[in-house]
């Protein structure tokens, strides 16, 4: 009886010490944190093990921020950052040439209020350096410019031409052939109208600016560059303030090959190599619509070579837009058909 009563005491002892470790085990610490409210935590979002972490990175990075001053201290100063390369210009077709002339450089005109070039009449911009030309041609499109073409893609060189309104619509597929040899194209007016003439009126020489455009885009299907060049060079305070409205440049001269004039291609050469020997730079005047010209373009190129003058290229930074009232214009006018015939062989008197 005595053993049993023993053995039934010690068991409860037992249960309420088991019972007395778990319930510490268990139970929250005293010196444990609180749960958190969900304001608590809204108000304190990181935990205590965030905290930490938090803590640790803050010291991380504070020793990388203290190695880094080291380092830099003893290291020199570190190069500024290069600056943003240009966007991408497209290159130029290779020469098959490689003797030839080419183009040493590019350059883009932006003709925003119509700027002038050719000092000749327009001082403004010297862009030109010693031994640079500009090579222009006007009066085209003509059976003459295939020749004049075959000249400049012979020696891998580039051009500006000024073609006539009314000749785009006898050879709008020479003009074509000018554009499709990545040439600079602007306009020369409808019909090479004198425009400083005391019996052309402002409205007249508005209207053969805005033909001449318009013309060359219908033979291009696009408009051409903003460039313009006055027939004989022959401009009014009128008409070169209505070109900067259009933001148009004019193109004046530096060397005149007065091939107009020449006799022979030996003189158009001499003509342009003996001015260049005295103005050492500058836009050079030729017209495509001259066989003096067209023949003595090969010669005339490699002694431009020869002499150590380079070939600047002259672009428009944005194309013209043509007027909508004559583009439609043009679109009505009757195109001749040209047929390369001089007119003494089609039409002949045979009696008075």
């Amino acid at each position: 009886m005595r053993s049993a009563l023993g053995l039934m005491l010690a068991s409860v002892v037992a249960a309420i010490v088991i019972a007395g470790v778990w319930f510490w085990t268990s139970s929250p610490r005293a010196d444990a944190a609180p749960p958190q409210t969900t304001a608590a935590a809204q108000a304190d979002p990181l935990p205590a093990a965030a905290k930490q972490a938090a803590r640790d990175d803050v010291d991380t990075t504070a020793a990388l921020s203290k190695r880094a001053d080291a380092t830099q201290a003893a290291a020199p100063a570190a190069a500024p950052a290069p600056a943003p390369m240009p966007a991408p210009v497209a290159a130029m077709p290779k020469c098959a040439n490689p003797d030839g002339l080419g183009v040493s450089r590019t350059v883009v005109v932006d003709t925003t209020g119509g700027p002038g070039f050719g000092f000749l009449q327009y001082k403004q911009y010297d862009f030109l350096t010693d031994h640079e030309v500009v090579l222009t041609f006007d009066d085209g499109p003509w059976p003459t410019t295939p020749a004049v073409l075959k000249a400049l893609a012979d020696e891998c060189t580039k051009a500006v031409f000024f073609p006539i309104g009314l000749h785009t619509t006898y050879h709008p597929d020479i003009l074509r052939q000018v554009a499709a040899a990545g040439h600079t194209i602007g306009a020369h007016t409808w019909s090479h109208a004198h425009l400083a003439g005391k019996k052309i009126t402002e409205q007249q020489a508005k209207d053969e600016i805005e033909k001449g455009f318009s013309a060359v885009k219908l033979a291009l299907g696009a408009n051409p560059a903003p460039f313009f060049r006055f027939p004989a060079l022959a401009h009014t305070p009128a008409t070169t303030a209505y070109l900067g409205t259009r933001n148009i440049a004019m193109f004046s001269v530096d060397v005149d090959s007065n091939d107009f004039k020449s006799k022979s291609s030996d003189e158009v050469i001499n003509n342009v190599m003996t001015k260049l020997d005295k103005e050492h730079k500058g836009i050079i005047l030729m017209h495509d619509l001259q066989k003096h010209t067209a023949q003595a373009l090969p010669t005339l190129l490699r002694k431009l070579k020869a002499g150590g003058y380079k070939v600047v290229w002259m672009k428009a930074k944005t194309q013209i837009e043509t007027l909508p009232e004559y583009d439609a214009m043009m679109a009505k006018t009757e195109k001749p058909i040209a047929t390369g015939r001089p007119i003494g062989n089609v039409v002949q008197t045979v009696a008075d």
